[in-house]
């Protein structure tokens, strides 16, 4: 497709058969590689805070919210690969990025301003998914503390039945912010290691622990689920952006749909892979928020993890877990490396690359530490993370991106106002969902929120 090939007959061109055929390298995936790697993508330990979220919906609003947002988060999704798609056959170009995407966009834009000021498009994606990644990092710090924690104050008591949650006598051990400082020289070392395929190795024996660990949780909150007519069908709405916040961290895979659908031998399957995949993490989702919030009730911690029993088999599945989230901050952590290592790098000496390198890895793995030191409520770490960078990368910037694309070419009314809508309601939720969290942090309800406890529920 030549460059001067207009845009609306690029995207006609785009449905026939053999004419978006832009791969094709000998490490293409197949469609079922590309559908794991969706999956393992969007679970994680946003998918073990959605029974409080629920929670903090009410136990209907919950699972319908859910619902609603996966389905605008995946819409969303469509829009960006819609758009770059667009640009690679505007401008005959292999791939584009998201940052990429959004830049073009700008520049195709009938504001002269914002074509102006394309570039900038593609600093607030890459500002955006630096947030978001290391974000992820500090909820893995909190979570990674909290789970250790219990395990090792809780193994006095620890027994081999699993049929009573009952209360054990812990035995005091260090504070909190202080298993995340022993983690920390453990994930420095483990982001020295530079090879994607390296780290391969690691992703593998993280799904594998996940995996297992999801089987044993649904098999423990299925069992004897208590009477739930006590739950309040809606909670009080100063606790849903909490919720929305948790929920679109959950659905923020956002990032990762471009990568997936340029590695793939076939990239016309991709829109169909994308949606079985988030049909699958939806059903997910919605089933082990209910689920977890039924079983558990009031006393739902911020990862499920926490109120399982004091028994040895639960207790592995907390370490299986944990074991699964540490290899995964490497993955995690990759993303915002490669954004801002190569700006550090390229200013050094040739012969101190590598200490450079290495010493802005040393540094963002001690600030996302920090951070996570000075937030140890793991629940509002993933609701601020969710509601600040979430929000824009999954609900704000891809439907403008798509009004900037094609308004030049004429849009329909109705999709310009179901552009702006779900802007609205996303920026909404981005300001309210960051305010309530920061009203948590810095004056916390005296409702009991059992968040940070390492306490065993009768």
């Amino acid at each position: 497709v030549s460059p001067e090939e207009s845009p609306s007959e690029g995207l006609n061109n785009l449905s026939s058969p053999g004419s978006y055929q832009r791969f094709g390298q000998s490490n293409s995936t197949t469609w079922f590689q590309t559908l794991i790697h969706l999956l393992k993508g969007n679970i994680g330990t946003g998918l073990l805070g959605l029974p409080l979220a629920v929670k903090n919906a009410g136990i209907v609003m919950g699972p319908i919210s859910l619902l609603v947002i996966g389905i605008v988060a995946v819409h969303c999704m469509g829009i960006l690969v819609k758009c770059a798609h667009h640009f690679c056959r505007r401008l005959n170009k292999s791939f584009v990025d998201y940052g990429d995407t959004v830049m073009y966009g700008l520049e195709s834009s009938p504001c002269s301003w914002l074509r102006n000021h394309a570039h900038w498009g593609r600093h607030v994606v890459d500002f955006f998914l630096i947030v978001t990644q290391l974000g992820f990092c500090c909820v893995y710090f909190v979570f990674l503390a909290d789970n250790f924690k219990q395990v090792i104050e809780a193994a006095n008591g620890t027994t081999n039945n699993c049929h009573n949650n009952e209360t054990v006598i812990l035995t005091p051990t260090m504070d909190s912010r202080l298993y995340m400082l022993s983690f920390l020289p453990f994930l420095v070392l483990l982001v020295f290691i530079r090879n994607l395929r390296a780290l391969s190795v690691f992703s593998l024996l993280a799904n594998i622990t996940m995996l297992v660990s999801l089987i044993m949780i649904y098999q423990f909150i299925v069992q004897r689920i208590p009477d739930p007519s006590h739950l309040p069908l809606v909670a009080p709405w100063k606790t849903y952006p909490l919720f929305f916040g948790t929920a679109i961290f959950a659905f923020e895979g956002i990032g990762m749909v471009l990568p997936l659908e340029n590695k793939m031998k076939d990239p016309r399957k991709f829109p169909l892979i994308l949606y079985l995949g988030m049909v699958i993490v939806t059903i997910l989702y919605i089933s082990l928020g209910c689920l977890g919030y039924l079983q558990f009730g009031a006393n739902i911690q911020g990862s499920i993890t926490l109120n399982l029993p004091n028994c040895w088999l639960y207790q592995s599945v907390k370490l299986l877990y944990s074991i699964g989230i540490f290899f995964t901050y490497a993955l995690q952590f990759y993303v915002p490396a490669e954004i801002i290592i190569p700006f550090f790098v390229s200013r050094a000496p040739e012969h101190c690359e590598l200490v450079v390198d290495l010493f802005v890895r040393t540094v963002l793995v001690c600030l996302t530490c920090i951070l996570a030191i000075l937030i140890p409520r793991l629940d509002l770490v993933i609701s601020l993370v969710g509601s600040v960078s979430s929000s824009a990368l999954a609900l704000i910037i891809p439907p403008l991106l798509e009004v900037t694309t094609f308004y030049s070419e004429g849009m329909n009314p109705l999709t310009i106002f179901k552009d702006a809508l779900i802007s609205v309601l996303g920026f909404v939720g981005f300001v309210v969902g960051t305010y309530e969290a920061l009203y948590e942090l810095i004056q916390p309800s005296n409702a009991p929120i059992f968040i940070n406890s390492t306490r065993a529920f009768i």
